[in-house]
């Protein structure tokens, strides 16, 4: 399906520094995607996306992504209300992963478990091995409230 939306190059010099897009969809027909907040540019999490996913975002300006976990489309927000309003897109240097400037709606959570990251746990070292310490925040809503029992949002 990537080749019926967006051209596929294979000239390296037009992929690197050219100004046609051409994503570089992986085997599975997705591209990572990085989502950054436009005015703190704190990381709020990363998805993937297939062209269908990047041709909604670009055409209405909402971040639209492919669920691996469920196997469709989805619009970040669309069922919690907490929408991602794109202000840029980038792409890097051999376009094989997005970076969207999103402006978070709702409650400004980007993360299925209602925090505002998805990277609200660092992995600390101690003696005693790994361990992964929460220090993200609370949650900003209340998942099972608006995903339901057992419900992935992602």
């Amino acid at each position: 399906m990537s080749e019926k939306i967006f051209p596929s190059l294979s000239d390296k010099s037009q992929l690197e520094s050219g100004n046609v897009l051409a994503p570089r969809f992986n085997g599975d027909g997705l591209v990572t995607a990085v989502v950054t907040d436009t005015n703190s540019g704190e990381v709020l999490m990363v998805a993937h996306m297939n062209a269908e996913a990047l041709k909604r975002t670009l055409e209405t300006g909402q971040a639209w992504y492919w669920s691996r976990t469920r196997g469709e489309l989805w619009l970040k927000g669309g069922t919690s209300g907490e929408i991602q309003m794109v202000d840029e897109i980038r792409v890097d240097c051999d376009q094989d992963a997005i970076w969207l400037k999103v402006r978070p709606q709702g409650h400004g959570a980007a993360c299925h478990t209602g925090r505002r990251s998805c990277f609200y746990r660092r992995i600390d070292k101690d003696g005693a091995g790994l361990r992964l310490v929460t220090d993200g925040g609370e949650a900003l809503f209340d998942p099972e409230t608006v995903y339901g029992s057992g419900k992935s949002a992602k």
